[in-house]
C-alpha cells in the first residue's frame, strides 16, 4: 500500500514537458501584432463617403485655383490680378462645394426616409428586414451641414497652397513656376493620404491625381493665352 501510495504521489507530481523534433511541430504563436489583424479585418469601403469628400473637395481646390491663377498669368503679368483671381477661385468653390454637398446629402436623406416610410406601409407597420436596412442606412447618413462644412475646408485646404506661393513673388515667371511646382507637391500628397487611408496604390493615385492637374493647368494657360494673343484687351 505504501508503494502504491509513493507511485500515486510521483504521478500527481509529475510534470510532462513536450519536446518537439522541429519548430515546425512547435505550436504556432501569435506573430501578428493587433494592428496587424485590425487592418486584415476592417472594412475600408466603410471610409468611402468621406474620403471621397475630402480627397475630392481638396484636389478640386487645388486644381482649380491653381489653374485659374495660371489662365490669369498668361496674360497678365500683375501679382496682384493673379491673387485676386485665385482668392476669388478659393471663396466661390467652397460655397459651391458647401452647397452642392449639402443639398446632395440632404437629398439622400429624404430618399432614405421615404424608402424606409414605404417599406413600412406595405407591410402595415411590421417591422420587416427591409425595414430595419433603411432605418440603419438613414442613421449612417452623414450630417448635412457636417458634410458641408468639411467639403469648403477640404476646397479651402486644397486652394490655399497656389495662393500662399504666388503671394511672396514677385517675378512673373519665377511665381508661374513656383504655382506649378507647389501645385504638384500638394496633388501628390493629397493621392498619397487618399490612397493610404483606402489601403490603395499609392504609385497610381499618385500619379492620377498628378496627370490630371498637370492636364488642367496646362490646358487654362494655354487658351487663356490663345485668347489673350488673338487681341482681347485686358
Amino acid at each position: 500500500m505504501a508503494a502504491q501510495g509513493d507511485r500515486e504521489q510521483a504521478s500527481t507530481n509529475h510534470i510532462e514537458i513536450p519536446v518537439y523534433g522541429n519548430v515546425a511541430d512547435q505550436p504556432r504563436q501569435q506573430s501578428q501584432r493587433p494592428e496587424d489583424e485590425e487592418d486584415e479585418t476592417f472594412d475600408y469601403s466603410q471610409r468611402t463617403q468621406w474620403l471621397r469628400a475630402a480627397v475630392l473637395g481638396a484636389n478640386d481646390g487645388l486644381v482649380s485655383v491653381a489653374s485659374l491663377m495660371m489662365g490669369v498669368g498668361a496674360v497678365k503679368q500683375d501679382v496682384k490680378a493673379m491673387l485676386l483671381a485665385g482668392f476669388a477661385g478659393l471663396v466661390a468653390g467652397a460655397c459651391s462645394m458647401a452647397i452642392g454637398e449639402f443639398v446632395s446629402v440632404y437629398t439622400q436623406y429624404d430618399i432614405e426616409v421615404s424608402q424606409m416610410k414605404r417599406d413600412e406601409m406595405r407591410t402595415n407597420g411590421a417591422a420587416t428586414e427591409n425595414a430595419q436596412k433603411a432605418k440603419k442606412k438613414k442613421l449612417q447618413l452623414p450630417n448635412p451641414a457636417q458634410a458641408a462644412m468639411a467639403s469648403a475646408i477640404a476646397f479651402s485646404t486644397g486652394a490655399v497652397v497656389p495662393l500662399l506661393g504666388a503671394a511672396f513673388i514677385s517675378e512673373h515667371k519665377v511665381r508661374l513656376a513656383v504655382v506649378v511646382v507647389l501645385a504638384s507637391v500638394a496633388l501628390v500628397v493629397f493621392g498619397g493620404v487618399g490612397a493610404r487611408l483606402g489601403r490603395t496604390s499609392v504609385m497610381k493615385s499618385c500619379a492620377r491625381v498628378l496627370v490630371g492637374g498637370w492636364m488642367a493647368m496646362a490646358i487654362t494657360f494655354g487658351l487663356t493665352k490663345l485668347i489673350g494673343s488673338r487681341g482681347l484687351e485686358m
